[in-house]
């Protein structure tokens, strides 16, 4: 962590400064995750426990997806990747206010597992996944080991990930499905400590540079992307501990 030394060179009031604004902003991103997830949770049980509601997007026997269906299950990946080019564009207020609509239409895209999966087994795997996640995201906020050359590797593989899990889509293939999982639940364990200790690092420097502008929305970006973990780790453990209704 040689930004963090930097830091805490400067003396010993400035070090004390950045500690507390550091606390903050750790703070903050996971509260602003926390009210996402709410809302996702909130949305995904309102529309997956009504027929009527989830028949706007999809059939309530087979779970086919209609033409709604189907944007709203690409929604969230181009929503992700307007927000990453469209950011310097926001305010803070305007960047938060996307990241929760961001979270709702998640939300329905998720819907359908309350169809598929028992209460229960949705609500133990949340739990698993929770305990998992904070395991990661504290290993990568303490860690001293500097976890910067995982990334690039990381990202190639979530690539590859992507374009699988799309071509899985209609070829139907278990074998597939389940590489895709096991993989899956690696690369975003893996991104939860990485983007953990690059939100802690990338705050110190920013913070040593006064940059107030990118401080004010900088909590929305990494709560989005510890948010965008939890989710897909949720998922791909829920394959492995989901009872079937």
């Amino acid at each position: 962590m040689a930004q963090y030394e930097t830091v805490r060179s400067v003396g010993v009031g400035a070090g004390v400064r950045i500690d507390e604004g550091l606390r903050a902003h750790m703070n903050k991103v996971y509260g602003l995750m926390s009210v996402a997830m709410l809302v996702t949770a909130g949305v995904a049980w309102a529309v997956g426990t009504s027929d009527a509601l989830l028949s706007i997007f999809r059939d309530p026997v087979t779970l086919s997806p209609n033409i709604l269906g189907w944007i709203i299950m690409f929604a969230p990946l181009a929503m992700v990747f307007g927000f990453g080019a469209m950011i310097n564009r926001f305010s803070a207020a305007a960047a938060q206010l996307f990241f929760y609509a961001f979270a709702a239409v998640m939300g329905l895209s998720l819907a359908w597992i309350f169809k598929v999966f028992t209460d229960v087994s949705i609500a133990q795997t949340f739990l698993v996944t929770s305990i998992a996640f904070a395991g990661l995201s504290l290993y990568g906020y303490v860690t001293k080991r500097d976890l910067s050359g995982m990334g690039t590797f990381l990202m190639m593989g979530l690539i590859g990930l992507i374009v699988a899990m799309i071509v899985n889509m209609f070829l139907g293939s278990g074998a597939l499905g389940f590489a895709i999982s096991v993989i899956g639940l690696l690369i975003f364990a893996g991104l939860t400590a990485f983007d953990t200790q690059r939100i802690k690092t990338d705050y110190i420097a920013h913070a040593q540079a006064m940059d107030q502008e990118w401080l004010s929305k900088s909590a929305t970006m990494g709560a989005l992307n510890l948010y965008l973990n939890f989710i897909n780790m949720f998922m791909f453990l829920l394959q492995f501990l989901g009872n079937r209704e």
